[in-house]
């Protein structure tokens, strides 16, 4: 969860920390909490491979110690041995390692694996993990499913909630809470940001609206449907409900991580959370997604027949009503009144849904022009420009949105023309964090980023990096990137089915982009420096408990690795260094890490 510390007190006391840990920063900072390096280790996703996917370890050794070749056992059958291949040489979380590969992608039983590897000095074995097909739907999908349900908003104080700034009450209950640690609701958060405005709530019923689109077969198999329809439609009730008169839905339902006197319909800005009347969401803040999602739900529930208080034409109607205000008042309600590309890839999802399910041409007309928008921010590198100015798009959400934005608007047009651009737009995207990821030394193949990082209302020179800078246009609000991650595995694989296709390779995708897909999914499931897997209740290691990031619910994603926290450029790495009102930027479960999770493992699936 993206939010205000937990009081004022304890806010100052944390500004004052980072003032302290700021000062102390060297060029070359050093993390707070270091993976250990000097031990021998076997880094793998400790939960499944699909049976055609890319499969691989990376293999630690201290310095001076060496293998060549790794075993792969079934129980205590070996089936399949291979070569390490030797890695560059990678300082960059510590000294201390020299980093292999092993490849096994080439096993293709299904069964339960281990690896291991013989050093002369002694023997590695790995944490077991499973080979099936549609691996993370058979496995995880009920999960999933149940952290969505286990999350619903159900306290009856929400019926009766007052607008800020005013002596009216409304009924605003329902929905999903934001976070382990915070019973708030939110379409977005950190508006004030402007770039780095994530999508919430809305986009989570979106998700799974989409993801049954997908696989309805499976879900229907494994008796997932009425559950999965019954979440999305809770969801759409409770954006009916925060639709207001005028037209625009609320930002916030907030108290503060339960510190507020009052709980209310509210903007918040700053380190304090200071309340403000900036509640009406534009498209960046959740306006966007929350009329997608009623398209999608409108269709859910024609489909399956599952109703919720509001029946399926409503929220269709809804969706109209919203995305026509939104495309006469967006400006308004702005931070800073102007729009960038989070306008231009949310707005291009809401006008591509309409379109897809009503044909009115108008949807069509306006799907064009974000369309042509996303298409000029893309330079000739493959990447993308936030504003009207330099900046580089970077998101420690939904970095991939842009690019599934762009692959669902692809199924409406006809235009030859501007098919061929917005494919290249895609292409040149997904070229370009190839490029990255090979641009240094990078056993993990942990998806890096282009960023300038933000201080005293100054850019630095453009960085390329593993993390997102903790010095941006948020500020205070950083954290692990596990949606990122996942979003970026769901962007590899539906975009590179149209821009780098391969039908006998793994997700239709070519080796590489295969590859680049799985890793960050991997990197989830714990083959990271800490070996932790953030999908709580799968894997062998799981993140700790902290007072500060609440409730942990089988099913929930924690937020992940970051970079060093005395680092203003996200370099080095750190993992739940405490102390424990701190680690919640670590561990909490927040409802996009499992809402991109759906979408990965849809992806993956397909």
């Amino acid at each position: 969860m993206i939010a205000p510390p937990l009081s004022p007190h304890f806010s100052k006391l944390v500004l004052l920390a980072m003032v302290i840990l700021v000062s102390a920063c060297t060029s070359k900072p050093q993390p707070s909490n270091p993976p250990t390096l000097t031990k021998a280790n076997i880094y793998i996703n400790q939960l499944a491979f699909d049976v055609q996917a890319p499969k691989q370890a990376v293999v630690a050794l201290p310095i001076g110690e060496t293998a060549s070749r790794f075993i792969v056992y079934q129980d205590s059958n070996m089936i399949y041995q291979g070569k390490l291949t030797s890695q560059q040489s990678f300082t960059e979380w510590g000294q201390g390692a020299h980093y292999y590969l092993a490849d096994f992608s080439q096993v293709k039983r299904r069964g339960e694996f281990h690896i291991v590897v013989n050093t002369p000095k002694q023997q590695l074995a790995s944490s077991t993990f499973a080979i099936k097909h549609n691996a993370y739907f058979a496995l995880t999908a009920k999960s999933l499913v149940n952290y969505f349900k286990a999350s619903r908003h159900t306290n009856p104080r929400d019926e009766s909630i007052r607008m800020n700034g005013t002596e009216r009450y409304v009924n605003v209950s329902g929905g999903w809470v934001d976070a382990g640690g915070d019973q708030g609701k939110h379409l977005s958060q950190q508006t004030e940001s402007n770039f780095l405005v994530p999508q919430q709530g809305a986009v989570a019923a979106w998700a799974m609206a989409k993801s049954y689109d997908s696989l309805n077969r499976l879900y229907d198999r494994k008796a997932l449907t009425l559950e999965l329809a019954e979440e999305v439609i809770w969801g759409a009730d409770y954006l009916h409900r925060i639709l207001d008169s005028e037209g625009y839905f609320y930002t916030s339902i907030f108290d503060q991580r339960g510190f507020a006197e009052e709980r209310l319909i509210t903007g918040y800005q700053g380190a304090e959370g200071d309340y403000n009347t900036n509640f009406q969401a534009a498209f960046r803040e959740g306006g966007g997604m929350a009329i997608a999602a009623l398209v999608r739900a409108h269709e859910l529930s024609n489909k399956t027949g599952v109703q919720g208080e509001f029946s399926a034409k409503q929220y269709l109607t809804d969706a109209e009503r919203a995305f026509a205000h939104l495309q006469k008042n967006n400006l308004r309600y702005l931070d800073n009144g102007k729009e960038n590309i989070i306008d231009d890839y949310t707005a291009l999802i809401a006008a591509t849904e309409l379109y897809r399910i009503t044909k009115k041409s108008k949807y069509l007309k306006a799907a064009r022009h974000r369309a042509h928008n996303l298409n000029t921010r893309i330079t000739s590198q493959g990447w993308f420009i936030s504003d009207d100015d330099e900046r580089p798009f970077y998101h420690g959400t939904e970095a991939g949105l842009i690019v599934i934005a762009l692959v669902d608007y692809l199924a409406i047009e006809r235009n030859r023309q501007i098919k061929a651009k917005t494919k290249r737009t895609i292409k040149l995207s997904l070229d370009y964090q190839l490029t990255l990821n090979s641009q240094v030394a990078n056993p993990f193949n942990l998806a890096r980023q282009t960023f300038k990082s933000y201080k005293d209302d100054q850019y630095s020179k453009q960085q390329e990096g593993f993390f997102i800078p903790h010095a941006s246009e948020a500020n205070y609000a950083w954290q692990g990137e596990s949606s990122r991650l996942a979003s970026l595995t769901a962007a590899a694989i539906w975009g590179g089915k149209i821009t780098h296709s391969d039908k006998d390779g793994a997700f239709g995708i070519n080796d590489e982009l295969a590859y680049f897909a799985q890793s960050q999914i991997d990197w989830i499931m714990g083959k990271n420096p800490y070996q932790v897997s953030m999908l709580y209740g799968f894997g062998v290691n799981n993140p700790p408990h902290a007072k500060s990031a609440g409730t942990m619910l089988n099913g929930g994603i924690s937020n992940g690795i970051t970079g060093a926290t005395s680092s203003l450029n996200g370099r080095g790495i750190t993992w739940a260094e405490g102390p424990d009102e701190n680690n919640r930027r670590w561990v909490e479960q927040w409802l996009q890490n499992s809402t991109w999770y759906l979408l990965a493992m849809t992806a993956m699936t397909e």
